[in-house]
Protein backbone atom coordinates (compact mmCIF):
# COMPACT_ATOMS: atom_id res chain seq x y z
CA UNK A 1 0.00 0.00 0.00
CA UNK A 2 1.48 3.41 -0.97
CA UNK A 3 2.42 5.93 1.70
CA UNK A 4 -0.37 8.31 2.66
CA UNK A 5 0.16 11.83 1.44
CA UNK A 6 -1.70 14.66 3.11
CA UNK A 7 -3.97 16.44 0.66
CA UNK A 8 -5.14 19.92 1.43
CA UNK A 9 -8.51 21.25 0.40
CA UNK A 10 -6.65 23.54 -2.02
CA UNK A 11 -4.57 21.06 -3.96
CA UNK A 12 -1.57 22.49 -5.79
CA UNK A 13 -0.24 20.52 -8.79
CA UNK A 14 3.39 21.43 -7.99
CA UNK A 15 3.01 20.34 -4.36
CA UNK A 16 1.34 17.10 -5.49
CA UNK A 17 4.25 16.38 -7.88
CA UNK A 18 6.77 17.25 -5.14
CA UNK A 19 5.07 14.90 -2.70
CA UNK A 20 5.06 12.14 -5.31
CA UNK A 21 8.81 12.67 -5.76
CA UNK A 22 9.72 12.60 -2.06
CA UNK A 23 7.54 9.50 -1.58
CA UNK A 24 10.12 7.63 -3.72
CA UNK A 25 12.45 7.54 -0.69
CA UNK A 26 10.84 5.52 2.12
CA UNK A 27 10.62 7.44 5.38
CA UNK A 28 11.46 10.82 3.86
CA UNK A 29 9.27 13.44 5.48
CA UNK A 30 8.03 16.64 3.89
CA UNK A 31 8.30 19.65 6.18
CA UNK A 32 7.01 23.21 5.85
CA UNK A 33 3.68 24.56 4.64
CA UNK A 34 4.12 27.64 2.43
CA UNK A 35 7.59 26.47 1.37
CA UNK A 36 7.64 22.65 1.55
CA UNK A 37 11.13 21.19 2.03
CA UNK A 38 13.08 18.11 3.09
CA UNK A 39 16.04 17.96 5.44
CA UNK A 40 18.34 15.48 7.19
CA UNK A 41 20.12 16.33 10.44
CA UNK A 42 19.07 19.97 10.07
CA UNK A 43 20.45 20.30 6.53
CA UNK A 44 17.84 21.15 3.92
CA UNK A 45 18.23 19.42 0.56
CA UNK A 46 15.07 20.15 -1.40
CA UNK A 47 12.79 23.16 -1.38
CA UNK A 48 9.56 23.86 -3.21
CA UNK A 49 9.85 27.64 -3.05
CA UNK A 50 6.49 29.38 -2.74
CA UNK A 51 4.96 25.97 -3.47
CA UNK A 52 5.91 26.24 -7.13
CA UNK A 53 9.67 26.27 -7.92
CA UNK A 54 11.70 23.19 -7.00
CA UNK A 55 15.32 23.46 -5.84
CA UNK A 56 17.50 20.38 -5.26
CA UNK A 57 20.84 20.49 -3.43
CA UNK A 58 23.50 18.48 -5.25
CA UNK A 59 27.21 17.78 -4.83
CA UNK A 60 29.45 19.66 -7.31
CA UNK A 61 29.82 16.91 -9.95
CA UNK A 62 26.11 16.04 -10.05
CA UNK A 63 25.17 19.72 -9.95
CA UNK A 64 27.26 20.46 -13.05
CA UNK A 65 25.81 17.40 -14.81
CA UNK A 66 22.24 18.52 -14.00
CA UNK A 67 22.82 22.13 -15.09
CA UNK A 68 24.25 21.03 -18.45
CA UNK A 69 21.89 18.13 -19.18
CA UNK A 70 18.68 20.00 -18.30
CA UNK A 71 19.78 23.49 -19.41
CA UNK A 72 19.08 24.64 -15.86
CA UNK A 73 20.49 27.35 -13.60
CA UNK A 74 21.46 27.63 -9.98
CA UNK A 75 18.46 28.32 -7.79
CA UNK A 76 17.83 31.91 -6.82
CA UNK A 77 15.42 33.14 -4.16
CA UNK A 78 14.90 36.66 -2.85
CA UNK A 79 17.79 37.88 -5.00
CA UNK A 80 20.32 35.42 -3.54
CA UNK A 81 21.84 32.50 -5.44
CA UNK A 82 21.75 29.27 -3.47
CA UNK A 83 25.11 27.92 -4.72
CA UNK A 84 24.54 24.21 -4.06
CA UNK A 85 20.96 24.14 -5.40
CA UNK A 86 19.79 23.66 -8.96
CA UNK A 87 16.53 25.17 -10.19
CA UNK A 88 14.46 22.32 -11.60
CA UNK A 89 12.78 23.35 -14.86
CA UNK A 90 8.97 23.29 -14.52
CA UNK A 91 8.52 20.60 -17.19
CA UNK A 92 10.99 18.33 -15.37
CA UNK A 93 8.97 18.47 -12.15
CA UNK A 94 6.45 16.16 -13.88
CA UNK A 95 9.19 13.59 -14.62
CA UNK A 96 9.38 11.76 -11.28
CA UNK A 97 11.50 8.96 -12.75
CA UNK A 98 14.28 11.33 -13.89
CA UNK A 99 14.14 13.48 -10.76
CA UNK A 100 14.20 10.44 -8.46
CA UNK A 101 17.88 9.78 -9.21
CA UNK A 102 18.78 13.41 -8.44
CA UNK A 103 16.75 13.27 -5.24
CA UNK A 104 18.73 10.17 -4.27
CA UNK A 105 22.05 11.91 -5.07
CA UNK A 106 20.89 14.88 -2.98
CA UNK A 107 19.77 12.68 -0.06
CA UNK A 108 23.08 10.78 -0.02
CA UNK A 109 25.05 14.02 -0.26
CA UNK A 110 23.26 15.77 2.60
CA UNK A 111 23.76 12.73 4.83
CA UNK A 112 27.54 13.36 4.57
CA UNK A 113 27.21 16.92 5.89
CA UNK A 114 27.82 17.89 9.50
CA UNK A 115 24.52 17.92 11.47
CA UNK A 116 23.17 21.34 12.33
CA UNK A 117 21.70 21.88 15.78
CA UNK A 118 17.96 22.34 15.67
CA UNK A 119 16.58 25.71 16.68
CA UNK A 120 14.40 23.97 19.25
CA UNK A 121 17.49 22.69 21.06
CA UNK A 122 19.78 25.67 20.49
Amino acid sequence: MPAKVKKSAHSNPSVDLYERLIATIPGLERKGDANPYTSVNGNMFTLLHQSSRLAIRLPEEKRQEFLKKHKAKLFEAYGAVMKEYVAVPDALLKDTKTLKKYLEFSYEYVRTLKPKPSRKNA
